[in-house]
């Protein structure tokens, strides 16, 4: 997959991380992104401080490792998204 580093390629993998039920926040702070969850809420929490690219990336990395529904609560194009994203190398 050819990777478009925008906005609204970042703004995809935002709504298909909502899209999954995690919490998707950027936050202030001296820390590497990634997820977790906290009192069974899942976060997602990305250093607001990264360039466009390292917030795509980032968030590539981090759906890669989560523990997507099997449900229809994604939309035919968040499934599409995160099957290019699976095909593509990390």
């Amino acid at each position: 997959m050819q990777i478009s580093y925008s906005r609204s390629f970042l703004q995809k993998l935002e709504h298909l991380v909502e899209e999954a039920g995690y919490l998707l926040r950027y936050e202030k702070g001296n820390f590497r992104s990634g997820f977790c969850i906290l009192q069974h809420k899942k976060v997602v929490i990305v250093n607001q401080f990264y360039s466009l690219e390292g917030k795509i990336n980032c968030l590539m990395d981090i759906i890669r490792d989560l523990v997507l529904p099997e449900d229809d609560r994604l939309s035919v194009q968040s499934k599409a998204l995160l099957a290019s994203l699976a095909q593509s190398p990390s």
